[in-house]
Protein backbone atom coordinates (compact mmCIF):
# COMPACT_ATOMS: atom_id res chain seq x y z
CA UNK A 1 0.00 0.00 0.00
CA UNK A 2 1.39 3.41 -1.01
CA UNK A 3 1.47 6.52 1.20
CA UNK A 4 -1.35 8.14 -0.83
CA UNK A 5 -3.59 5.08 -0.44
CA UNK A 6 -2.90 5.00 3.32
CA UNK A 7 -3.90 8.68 3.67
CA UNK A 8 -7.13 8.09 1.75
CA UNK A 9 -7.94 5.10 3.98
CA UNK A 10 -7.33 7.10 7.18
CA UNK A 11 -9.50 9.98 5.91
CA UNK A 12 -12.38 7.57 5.24
CA UNK A 13 -12.39 6.32 8.85
CA UNK A 14 -14.70 8.14 11.28
CA UNK A 15 -12.92 10.49 13.67
CA UNK A 16 -12.92 9.91 17.43
CA UNK A 17 -13.64 13.58 18.12
CA UNK A 18 -15.92 16.14 16.49
CA UNK A 19 -14.04 18.47 14.08
CA UNK A 20 -16.44 21.32 14.92
CA UNK A 21 -16.55 21.39 18.74
CA UNK A 22 -13.89 18.82 19.65
CA UNK A 23 -16.31 16.72 21.69
CA UNK A 24 -15.73 12.97 21.98
CA UNK A 25 -19.41 12.19 22.57
CA UNK A 26 -20.25 10.58 19.23
CA UNK A 27 -23.14 8.33 18.21
CA UNK A 28 -22.78 5.66 15.51
CA UNK A 29 -26.23 5.36 13.90
CA UNK A 30 -26.20 2.07 12.01
CA UNK A 31 -29.67 2.57 10.54
CA UNK A 32 -28.59 5.70 8.61
CA UNK A 33 -24.85 4.84 8.42
CA UNK A 34 -23.91 8.13 10.08
CA UNK A 35 -21.66 9.31 12.89
CA UNK A 36 -23.23 12.27 14.70
CA UNK A 37 -21.87 14.50 17.46
CA UNK A 38 -24.32 14.69 20.39
CA UNK A 39 -22.95 18.05 21.56
CA UNK A 40 -23.39 20.20 18.44
CA UNK A 41 -25.30 17.83 16.09
CA UNK A 42 -22.62 17.87 13.40
CA UNK A 43 -22.72 14.85 11.03
CA UNK A 44 -19.11 13.69 10.84
CA UNK A 45 -19.49 10.99 8.21
CA UNK A 46 -22.29 9.40 6.19
CA UNK A 47 -20.43 6.24 5.14
CA UNK A 48 -20.29 3.48 7.72
CA UNK A 49 -19.50 -0.08 6.59
CA UNK A 50 -22.22 -2.62 7.37
CA UNK A 51 -20.57 -5.53 9.16
CA UNK A 52 -23.76 -7.58 9.47
CA UNK A 53 -24.99 -10.35 7.18
CA UNK A 54 -25.92 -9.61 3.58
CA UNK A 55 -29.42 -11.06 4.05
CA UNK A 56 -32.43 -9.63 5.84
CA UNK A 57 -34.89 -11.41 8.11
CA UNK A 58 -38.16 -10.05 9.46
CA UNK A 59 -39.17 -12.98 11.70
CA UNK A 60 -37.23 -15.38 13.96
CA UNK A 61 -38.17 -18.26 11.63
CA UNK A 62 -36.59 -16.50 8.65
CA UNK A 63 -33.48 -15.73 10.66
CA UNK A 64 -33.15 -19.38 11.76
CA UNK A 65 -33.43 -20.55 8.13
CA UNK A 66 -30.93 -18.07 6.70
CA UNK A 67 -28.27 -18.19 9.40
CA UNK A 68 -25.20 -20.16 8.37
CA UNK A 69 -23.39 -20.74 11.66
CA UNK A 70 -24.05 -23.21 14.44
CA UNK A 71 -24.78 -22.72 18.11
CA UNK A 72 -22.01 -21.34 20.33
CA UNK A 73 -19.83 -23.78 22.21
CA UNK A 74 -20.98 -24.58 25.71
CA UNK A 75 -19.65 -26.60 28.64
CA UNK A 76 -23.04 -28.16 29.44
CA UNK A 77 -22.60 -30.61 26.53
CA UNK A 78 -19.87 -33.22 26.87
CA UNK A 79 -18.37 -32.38 23.44
CA UNK A 80 -19.09 -28.61 23.91
CA UNK A 81 -21.67 -28.78 21.09
CA UNK A 82 -19.04 -29.03 18.35
CA UNK A 83 -19.90 -32.50 17.04
CA UNK A 84 -22.30 -33.29 14.20
CA UNK A 85 -25.33 -35.45 14.86
CA UNK A 86 -27.24 -37.48 12.26
CA UNK A 87 -30.91 -37.21 13.18
CA UNK A 88 -33.76 -39.41 12.00
CA UNK A 89 -35.35 -36.56 10.09
CA UNK A 90 -32.15 -36.18 8.05
CA UNK A 91 -32.62 -39.71 6.64
CA UNK A 92 -36.12 -39.17 5.30
CA UNK A 93 -36.63 -38.77 1.56
CA UNK A 94 -33.69 -40.98 0.48
CA UNK A 95 -33.94 -44.30 -1.38
CA UNK A 96 -33.99 -47.48 0.71
CA UNK A 97 -30.32 -48.34 0.08
CA UNK A 98 -29.24 -44.83 1.02
CA UNK A 99 -31.42 -44.88 4.14
CA UNK A 100 -29.87 -48.17 5.28
CA UNK A 101 -26.40 -46.68 4.82
CA UNK A 102 -27.34 -43.57 6.78
CA UNK A 103 -28.84 -45.71 9.56
CA UNK A 104 -25.52 -47.56 9.86
CA UNK A 105 -23.61 -44.28 9.90
CA UNK A 106 -25.94 -42.93 12.57
CA UNK A 107 -25.46 -46.05 14.72
CA UNK A 108 -21.66 -45.87 14.47
CA UNK A 109 -21.75 -42.15 15.09
CA UNK A 110 -23.53 -42.76 18.41
CA UNK A 111 -21.07 -45.52 19.34
CA UNK A 112 -17.97 -43.43 18.63
CA UNK A 113 -19.34 -40.33 20.31
CA UNK A 114 -17.64 -41.21 23.61
CA UNK A 115 -13.93 -41.96 23.45
CA UNK A 116 -13.66 -43.47 26.92
CA UNK A 117 -14.90 -43.75 30.49
CA UNK A 118 -14.35 -40.07 31.27
CA UNK A 119 -16.58 -38.84 28.45
CA UNK A 120 -19.34 -41.31 29.31
CA UNK A 121 -19.14 -40.24 32.95
CA UNK A 122 -19.27 -36.57 31.95
CA UNK A 123 -22.25 -37.12 29.63
CA UNK A 124 -24.21 -38.90 32.39
CA UNK A 125 -23.39 -36.15 34.90
CA UNK A 126 -24.41 -33.37 32.52
CA UNK A 127 -27.70 -35.12 31.81
CA UNK A 128 -28.41 -35.27 35.54
CA UNK A 129 -27.42 -31.60 35.91
CA UNK A 130 -29.88 -30.60 33.20
CA UNK A 131 -32.67 -32.53 34.93
CA UNK A 132 -32.02 -30.98 38.35
CA UNK A 133 -31.57 -27.48 36.91
CA UNK A 134 -34.85 -27.72 34.99
CA UNK A 135 -36.79 -28.92 38.04
CA UNK A 136 -35.43 -26.09 40.22
CA UNK A 137 -35.45 -23.45 37.43
CA UNK A 138 -31.76 -22.61 37.87
CA UNK A 139 -30.21 -19.96 35.58
CA UNK A 140 -27.83 -20.88 32.79
CA UNK A 141 -24.73 -19.44 34.47
CA UNK A 142 -25.16 -21.87 37.39
CA UNK A 143 -25.31 -24.82 34.98
CA UNK A 144 -22.22 -23.62 33.11
CA UNK A 145 -20.28 -23.15 36.37
CA UNK A 146 -21.30 -26.60 37.60
CA UNK A 147 -20.24 -28.19 34.29
CA UNK A 148 -16.80 -26.55 34.44
CA UNK A 149 -16.44 -27.70 38.03
CA UNK A 150 -17.30 -31.29 37.16
CA UNK A 151 -14.78 -31.28 34.30
CA UNK A 152 -12.08 -30.21 36.76
CA UNK A 153 -13.14 -32.99 39.12
CA UNK A 154 -12.73 -35.54 36.30
CA UNK A 155 -9.23 -34.24 35.51
CA UNK A 156 -8.26 -34.72 39.16
CA UNK A 157 -9.91 -38.18 39.15
CA UNK A 158 -12.28 -37.30 41.97
CA UNK A 159 -15.17 -39.11 40.27
CA UNK A 160 -13.53 -42.55 40.29
CA UNK A 161 -15.64 -45.01 42.26
CA UNK A 162 -18.14 -42.34 43.34
CA UNK A 163 -21.80 -41.75 42.56
CA UNK A 164 -22.24 -39.72 39.36
CA UNK A 165 -25.60 -38.33 40.48
CA UNK A 166 -24.37 -37.22 43.92
CA UNK A 167 -21.22 -35.64 42.48
CA UNK A 168 -23.28 -33.76 39.87
CA UNK A 169 -25.68 -32.43 42.51
CA UNK A 170 -22.75 -31.40 44.72
CA UNK A 171 -21.23 -29.49 41.79
CA UNK A 172 -24.56 -27.68 41.26
CA UNK A 173 -24.68 -26.76 44.96
CA UNK A 174 -21.16 -25.29 44.83
CA UNK A 175 -22.10 -23.38 41.67
CA UNK A 176 -25.22 -22.00 43.39
CA UNK A 177 -23.10 -20.79 46.29
CA UNK A 178 -20.57 -19.16 43.96
CA UNK A 179 -23.22 -17.52 41.75
CA UNK A 180 -25.20 -16.41 44.83
CA UNK A 181 -28.32 -18.33 43.83
CA UNK A 182 -30.22 -19.31 46.97
CA UNK A 183 -30.84 -23.05 46.87
CA UNK A 184 -30.49 -25.25 49.94
CA UNK A 185 -28.80 -28.62 49.93
CA UNK A 186 -32.12 -30.16 50.98
CA UNK A 187 -33.86 -28.81 47.86
CA UNK A 188 -31.15 -30.19 45.58
CA UNK A 189 -31.07 -33.61 47.25
CA UNK A 190 -34.88 -33.92 47.13
CA UNK A 191 -34.93 -32.96 43.44
CA UNK A 192 -32.28 -35.59 42.65
CA UNK A 193 -33.80 -38.23 44.94
CA UNK A 194 -30.64 -38.87 46.98
CA UNK A 195 -29.55 -38.36 50.58
CA UNK A 196 -28.41 -34.89 51.61
CA UNK A 197 -25.66 -36.48 53.70
CA UNK A 198 -24.10 -37.94 50.54
CA UNK A 199 -24.39 -34.61 48.71
CA UNK A 200 -22.81 -32.78 51.65
CA UNK A 201 -19.89 -35.25 51.70
CA UNK A 202 -19.19 -34.74 47.99
CA UNK A 203 -19.62 -30.98 48.41
CA UNK A 204 -16.84 -30.92 51.00
CA UNK A 205 -14.73 -33.13 48.72
CA UNK A 206 -15.03 -30.69 45.79
CA UNK A 207 -14.34 -27.60 47.89
CA UNK A 208 -11.30 -29.19 49.50
CA UNK A 209 -9.64 -30.68 46.41
CA UNK A 210 -10.52 -28.07 43.79
CA UNK A 211 -9.61 -25.09 46.00
CA UNK A 212 -12.89 -23.19 45.62
CA UNK A 213 -13.74 -20.45 48.09
CA UNK A 214 -17.38 -20.57 49.13
CA UNK A 215 -18.55 -17.64 51.22
CA UNK A 216 -21.00 -18.48 54.03
CA UNK A 217 -24.67 -17.73 53.50
CA UNK A 218 -26.11 -14.64 55.14
CA UNK A 219 -29.39 -14.55 57.03
CA UNK A 220 -30.62 -11.62 54.92
CA UNK A 221 -30.64 -13.83 51.84
CA UNK A 222 -33.28 -16.12 53.31
CA UNK A 223 -35.76 -13.45 54.44
CA UNK A 224 -37.46 -12.87 51.08
CA UNK A 225 -37.62 -16.61 50.37
CA UNK A 226 -39.19 -17.47 53.72
CA UNK A 227 -41.67 -14.57 53.69
CA UNK A 228 -42.81 -15.45 50.18
CA UNK A 229 -43.37 -19.12 51.03
CA UNK A 230 -45.18 -18.17 54.26
CA UNK A 231 -47.39 -15.65 52.45
CA UNK A 232 -46.23 -12.69 54.57
CA UNK A 233 -46.51 -9.08 53.42
CA UNK A 234 -43.74 -6.69 52.49
CA UNK A 235 -44.06 -4.78 55.77
CA UNK A 236 -43.40 -7.98 57.73
CA UNK A 237 -40.40 -8.66 55.50
CA UNK A 238 -38.99 -5.19 56.28
CA UNK A 239 -39.53 -5.82 59.98
CA UNK A 240 -37.63 -9.11 59.74
CA UNK A 241 -34.71 -7.29 58.07
CA UNK A 242 -34.69 -4.75 60.93
CA UNK A 243 -34.66 -7.56 63.52
CA UNK A 244 -31.66 -9.20 61.83
CA UNK A 245 -29.85 -5.85 61.73
CA UNK A 246 -30.41 -5.41 65.47
CA UNK A 247 -29.21 -8.96 66.09
CA UNK A 248 -26.01 -8.25 64.13
CA UNK A 249 -25.30 -5.13 66.16
CA UNK A 250 -25.77 -7.14 69.38
CA UNK A 251 -23.61 -9.96 67.96
CA UNK A 252 -26.37 -12.53 68.31
CA UNK A 253 -25.67 -13.99 64.87
CA UNK A 254 -22.12 -15.16 65.59
CA UNK A 255 -21.79 -18.93 65.42
CA UNK A 256 -25.43 -19.39 64.45
CA UNK A 257 -26.83 -20.94 61.28
CA UNK A 258 -28.22 -18.38 58.81
CA UNK A 259 -31.47 -20.29 58.26
CA UNK A 260 -32.25 -20.40 61.99
CA UNK A 261 -31.64 -16.66 62.37
CA UNK A 262 -33.80 -15.79 59.35
CA UNK A 263 -36.59 -18.12 60.48
CA UNK A 264 -36.64 -16.60 63.98
CA UNK A 265 -36.70 -13.07 62.52
CA UNK A 266 -39.67 -13.96 60.28
CA UNK A 267 -41.49 -15.60 63.19
CA UNK A 268 -41.00 -12.57 65.45
CA UNK A 269 -42.00 -10.17 62.67
CA UNK A 270 -45.22 -12.11 62.07
CA UNK A 271 -46.07 -11.91 65.76
CA UNK A 272 -45.34 -8.17 65.87
CA UNK A 273 -47.60 -7.56 62.85
CA UNK A 274 -50.24 -9.94 64.25
CA UNK A 275 -50.19 -12.01 61.07
CA UNK A 276 -49.42 -15.12 63.07
CA UNK A 277 -47.56 -18.14 61.76
CA UNK A 278 -46.98 -21.16 63.96
CA UNK A 279 -43.53 -22.40 64.87
CA UNK A 280 -44.16 -25.62 62.96
CA UNK A 281 -45.05 -23.71 59.76
CA UNK A 282 -41.93 -21.55 59.93
CA UNK A 283 -39.68 -24.49 60.83
CA UNK A 284 -40.98 -26.59 57.92
CA UNK A 285 -40.42 -23.76 55.44
CA UNK A 286 -36.92 -23.08 56.78
CA UNK A 287 -36.16 -26.84 56.97
CA UNK A 288 -34.98 -26.62 60.58
CA UNK A 289 -36.27 -28.14 63.81
CA UNK A 290 -38.73 -26.36 66.07
CA UNK A 291 -36.17 -26.56 68.89
CA UNK A 292 -33.70 -24.48 66.86
CA UNK A 293 -36.39 -21.94 66.06
CA UNK A 294 -37.40 -21.61 69.72
CA UNK A 295 -33.78 -21.20 70.85
CA UNK A 296 -33.15 -18.36 68.38
CA UNK A 297 -36.50 -16.81 69.26
CA UNK A 298 -35.75 -16.82 72.99
CA UNK A 299 -32.29 -15.29 72.44
CA UNK A 300 -33.72 -12.45 70.34
CA UNK A 301 -36.56 -11.74 72.75
CA UNK A 302 -34.28 -11.75 75.79
CA UNK A 303 -31.17 -9.90 74.57
CA UNK A 304 -32.73 -7.58 71.96
CA UNK A 305 -35.55 -6.48 74.31
CA UNK A 306 -38.26 -7.18 71.76
CA UNK A 307 -41.73 -6.83 73.28
CA UNK A 308 -44.69 -8.41 71.52
CA UNK A 309 -48.15 -7.32 72.62
CA UNK A 310 -50.73 -10.10 72.56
Amino acid sequence: MTITEERVRLKSLPSKTCPECGSSSLVHDKSTAEVVCTSCGFVITTKLPDRGPEWRAFTPEQQAKKIRVGAPSTFVIHDKGLSTNIEKRDIRGYPSEKRAQLHRLRRWQRRTRFSGYSERNLASALTEMHRVADSLELPKNVLETAAIMYRKAIKKRLTRGRSVRAMAVAAIYVACRQCRVLRTIEELSQSAGISKVEVARYYRLLVKNLGFFVSPQKANNYITKFCTELGLSGEIEDTAYDIIQIAKELRLTYGRAAKGIAAAACYIASKISRDYRTQREVAEIAQITEVTLRNRYKEFMKKAWIIVSL
